[in-house]
């Protein structure tokens, strides 16, 4: 078990890399605590695998150091950093049994057998192994292979840590969820640092303690489920994160008010000195934009209204702007002229696409 710290750590594939643009992997400093879990999220070709095969030793990074702990493992083989890592189709031995595979990793350490089979059991019980144990893995579907991947990996108790690269790939949708809920029991009762990739928010937020959001090679920004949530601090991650997205509308400030083109929003925050020939932009989650009856509120065009079974979302067109609001149950529209009303406590500005702090407004 050790804590992972990743030191001006960068990665390009190209052999002589001039400018950013030629990484896959932009600069990253980061710390993963031992005993933690955590999640890479972001879009096909990101670098979330890169970043996980770098830390595995499948990669060497153009520059920068791995540490666990404070041991230096840059330079060190995959076998030599006692990881174990888990990919997104099952690594299994057909020829043996179930028993066989989850004891192959203690075998190979010359682990005593009667610690292998105490061990095995034990992963066998967590991952609901135990009634095909003396059955022969070929004989299994994916999502069980798959299991026995996950058990691979985590009946070594001495591993620094185990990554996992979208693991639940091949499973299908309504065992997914189950899966997530075992992995995050396992945690808890092993205590073994967990990082695990994924371009699926719902497997990020429902695994993980924190997760790591990444973007064109980059972090954007690290925080709980929650953080990401309520305080984005970047555009990609408000749009990223949540289903549907946040809403990014440009806009202009003055002080503790933004308007999209006339239409004046409230804010709690003021904005005095917002940075020049910037982007401006108003973010705010449909969860927090209320549709209302025309007359009370800045005035909107329904398009349409989707009902989504946990609640019905209204899309709609603001000042020639596309943006989602929630509806309340009881409300009904004739027509396709109504109204928005706006929490303010959850109206976030931004430069760029970067979070702006701002200030109490008085």
């Amino acid at each position: 078990m050790a804590r992972i710290t990743l030191d001006h750590l960068a990665h390009a594939y190209k052999p002589d890399p001039r400018g950013p643009q030629d990484y896959a992997l932009k600069e990253i400093n980061h710390v993963w605590d031992q005993g933690g879990a955590y999640a890479l999220l972001g879009p096909s070709g990101c670098g979330k695998t890169t970043l996980l095969n770098i830390i595995s030793g499948l990669v060497h990074p153009t520059r920068g150091r791995i540490r666990f702990d404070e041991r230096d493992v840059t330079e060190l083989s995959t076998e030599a950093r006692n990881i174990a890592q888990v990919f997104q189709f099952p690594v299994v031995y057909d020829t043996m049994s179930v028993r066989e595979n989850l004891a192959f990793p203690l075998k190979n350490r010359g682990v005593p057998r009667d610690r292998t089979a105490a061990r095995v059991e034990e992963i066998a019980h967590l991952l609901d192994l135990t009634r095909v144990l003396d059955r022969k893995a070929r004989n299994l579907t994916a999502d069980m292979k798959q299991k026995i991947s996950l058990g691979r990996g985590l009946v070594r108790p001495d591993v620094a840590a185990i990554l996992f690269d979208e693991p639940l790939t091949v499973i299908d949708p309504h065992l997914k969820w189950q899966l997530r809920s075992t992995l995050k029991e396992i945690h808890r009762a092993l205590d073994i640092t967990m990082i695990y990739v994924t371009h699926d928010q719902t497997e990020a937020l429902t695994f993980a303690d924190k997760v790591v959001v990444m973007h064109d090679g980059a972090v954007v920004q690290t925080g709980t489920p929650e953080e990401l949530f309520e305080r984005p601090a970047h555009t990609f991650v408000g749009h990223f994160i949540g289903s549907p997205g946040m809403n990014i509308l440009p806009c202009r400030v003055d002080g503790a008010t933004a308007y999209i083109e006339n239409e004046p929003v409230s804010l709690t925050r003021a904005y005095r000195t917002l940075p020049q020939g910037q982007r401006i932009e108003l973010g705010i989650r449909p969860e927090f934009v209320r549709l209302q009856e025309r007359g009370d509120g800045l005035p909107v065009r329904v398009r349409r209204i989707d009902d989504i079974g946990r609640a019905r979302i209204a899309r709609v067109e603001l000042a020639g702007n596309a943006l989602a609001a929630s509806v309340p149950e009881t409300f009904a529209i004739d027509g396709d002229e109504a109204a928005l009303a706006f929490d303010p406590r959850h109206v976030h500005i931004y430069a760029d696409g970067h979070l702006v702090a701002g200030e109490p407004a008085r």
